[in-house]
């Protein structure tokens, strides 16, 4: 499920919506290339605010990142691909291959400095599969993000 929000930033800039069965194809065309993976935003809000936040990071960098949203019935499948442990993320991959994944809403000196180092960065293995992120509730889900910032 999505929000007016996000429906809003991908007609406004038009930006793709890939499944499993686009994404392929999709990276394969692009060279350096920004996922969105927003999950529910009922549940996670701050996709809402990362909605905001990617049109002006995508022109903060001179259009050098190709920006795409993940479809949310894809995301469980395709989140495996990469590893991240909490939502929203935004997963960085040039060519296809991976460079890195910034989680949560973070300060405009943090992503700008983060996606400064992952764009002049060498492509890494995406990390290996840790917890299931399959909150059973909210509330599970803001304890395993809470143990995470310890």
């Amino acid at each position: 499920m999505s929000s007016a929000l996000i429906e809003d930033m991908i007609e406004q800039h038009g930006y793709p919506v890939l499944t499993t069965e686009s994404i392929d194809g999709f990276l394969a065309s692009h060279d350096d290339v920004v996922l969105f993976f927003t999950e529910n935003p009922q549940h996670f809000p701050e996709s809402n605010d990362v909605a905001v936040i990617l049109p002006e990071l995508v022109r903060y960098f001179g259009g050098r990142l190709s920006a795409a949203v993940i479809d949310t019935v894809s995301e469980r499948e395709l989140y495996r691909r990469y590893n991240f442990t909490a939502w929203p993320s935004l997963v960085f991959l040039r060519r296809g291959d991976y460079l890195g994944t910034i989680s949560r809403v973070q300060d405009w000196q943090v992503y700008t400095r983060e996606i400064d180092t992952l764009l002049t960065s060498p492509p890494r293995p995406a990390p290996h599969p840790q917890v299931p992120i399959i909150p059973e509730s909210k509330t599970d889900m803001q304890q395993a993000q809470a143990r995470e910032m310890v």
